[in-house]
């Protein structure tokens, strides 16, 4: 892979299967639009109608993408959105940005307030699309955890996925349809991925080429950042590849599966033996060369275990550390387990030599003090 940084993540559990430069400050070039696209979802309705003002429209620099968005043009934030996110149209973004935000430099701020709340301290952000500034850079790390909140919003996932968009005639421009710049995603493109879900691509001679997105194959959503790359799509395609074919969903134990086995006080000898049981299934990303079955447990038993017991009684928990994740299922008794006769016998037994030992010593004592008393003159 030519990337200079690279992440690639399980989206369910974060597990960080395979990364390179992943906290060296980058340039992000359009990769940023995910970040404005999400505070935008957050922040306006789809059916909104946005008019593109002057400064929006004539302030993106020459060489860079754009919608040919006129200065008055009504869309909707949803139209504008599928510009952003597919055909990665900048001026779509200070469109998006001045609505939104009121100014540009207020979203800014929002961007930048997002950052921190993600708790994303390795980027920091100076507009709305990319546009190439020192002071405007990320990681591959905080890229991917973005991505990831992103992914939270079924709007985002669905525009973020969409090969091609169809912008119908405004006021003052005729239809438009683009394809997206994620090719990815579409079907008739030599780079195309079947299992791809979303993608954001990026590009300016000092980030090179960008891509964050994310793909899923059998019951596994991955998250994929490649930046600073000579060539994205290939690179994304062999870090997808790897991914997939090193690690995979498996079942660590079975619902009601023996987990551990203990011998119960008090119990009578017949039942005494228990075996604990899984509560539920537990599946784990794991490793290809690795097995369920040299896994051992870490075993928490809730003391005191004594006879007598029911079927199905909680005893303790079984916890799984697998790539850094915990996974827990509780423990449960297997059959019931009957108190020992022989112990209740025993303590029956116990008592009956405490009462006669009471009543001897009774009546010692009364024959103790008879022959005490003196003779009657």
């Amino acid at each position: 892979m030519t990337a200079n940084a690279i992440y690639l993540m399980d989206n369910k559990t974060n597990a960080v299967l395979y990364s390179k430069n992943e906290n060296e400050k980058v340039y992000p070039a359009s990769t940023t639009k995910i970040l404005t696209a999400i505070i935008v979802l957050e922040n306006c309705n789809l059916n909104d109608v946005v008019t593109a003002s002057y400064n929006s429209v004539m302030s993106i620099p020459e060489g860079y993408s754009t919608a040919n968005i006129q200065i008055g043009e009504q869309l909707t934030v949803e139209q504008l959105l599928e510009l952003l996110l597919i055909h990665s149209a900048n001026d779509a973004a200070n469109v998006l940005a001045e609505f939104t935000g009121g100014s540009i430099d207020s979203f800014v701020s929002m961007m930048n307030t997002k950052l921190n709340d993600l708790n994303l301290t390795g980027s920091h952000f100076t507009n709305p699309y990319g546009l190439h500034d020192d002071n405007h850079y990320t990681t591959a790390h905080d890229l991917a955890y973005l991505m990831q909140y992103c992914l939270k919003n079924e709007t985002f996932r669905k525009l973020a996925g969409k090969a091609s968009c169809a912008i119908p005639a405004t006021n003052l421009y005729e239809p438009r349809i683009y394809s997206s710049t994620n090719e990815l995603l579409i079907p008739e493109s030599s780079n195309y991925y079947k299992y791809l879900l979303t993608g954001k691509t990026g590009f300016t001679s000092q980030a090179k080429e960008c891509l964050v997105s994310s793909a899923y194959r059998d019951d596994l959503e991955l998250i994929g950042v490649v930046l600073g790359s000579d060539n994205r799509f290939s690179d994304a395609r062999k870090l997808y590849q790897y991914g997939y074919s090193n690690y995979s969903i498996q079942k660590v134990v079975n619902k009601d599966a023996i987990v551990t086995n203990i011998h119960v006080k008090n119990a009578k000898y017949t039942s005494r033996d228990l075996d604990l049981l899984a509560v539920e299934d537990i599946s784990a990303l794991m490793n290809n060369e690795e097995s369920p079955l040299t896994l051992n447990p870490k075993i928490i038993l809730y003391e005191p275990i004594s006879a007598p017991l029911e079927e199905g009684t909680v005893l303790g928990k079984a916890i799984y550390e697998i790539n850094g994740v915990t996974y827990t299922t509780d423990l449960i008794a297997s059959h019931n387990v009957e108190e020992s006769r022989l112990i209740i016998y025993s303590i029956y037994f116990a008592i009956g030599i405490c009462i006669v030992s009471l009543l001897v010593f009774y009546v010692i004592f009364l024959i103790n003090k008879n022959n005490s008393v003196s003779p009657t003159d």
